[in-house]
């Protein structure tokens, strides 16, 4: 699989992160699970999707209250073959963003803000489902952020 970022630029905030633009070339799988367990190893991966208000989406200024819409699926990375329905980040472009810690759903929601924020101002226009990936990278919670260009 061949993942190819484009660092676009790093804004400071309480969460540092730097907004890439990202060429998925190939989808992520998952299985499909019914919530997301309350801990996690260093051996899980999970993925959930969420739609987006239509207009809070494609705001500069979004209301947080209203940009979440409801939950699409959550995923957990099968490595045990194929059994039962299946999720996946597909392939293509993305807004692309992630921190090295484990995020609440508050401070993940406050990341996708000025994700979207630093994408409109960069001109892009990102559609309305927002996936978020948590896993771990060199022994440490990872969590990653990306809308479909």
């Amino acid at each position: 699989m061949w993942v190819y970022f484009s660092p676009l630029f790093i804004i400071p905030k309480m969460l540092p992160y730097t907004l890439m633009k990202l060429d998925l070339r190939a989808p992520l799988v998952y299985a499909q699970i019914v919530d997301l367990p309350v801990d996690m190893t260093e051996k899980d991966e999970f993925l959930s999707c969420y739609e987006l208000d239509p207009v809070q989406g494609l705001s500069i200024e979004p209301d947080r209250d209203r940009l979440l819409g409801p939950l699409l699926f959550h995923g957990r990375l099968n490595s045990g073959g194929k059994s039962g329905l299946t999720v996946s980040l597909p392939e293509g472009e993305y807004l692309f963003v992630q921190c090295r810690s484990a995020l609440t759903r508050d401070e993940w929601l406050d990341l996708a803000i000025e994700q979207q924020k630093d994408g409109l101002w960069e001109i892009y226009k990102p559609t309305n489902r927002l996936y978020v990936r948590y896993l771990y990278e060199d022994g440490r919670p990872v969590t990653q952020l990306f809308r479909a260009l």
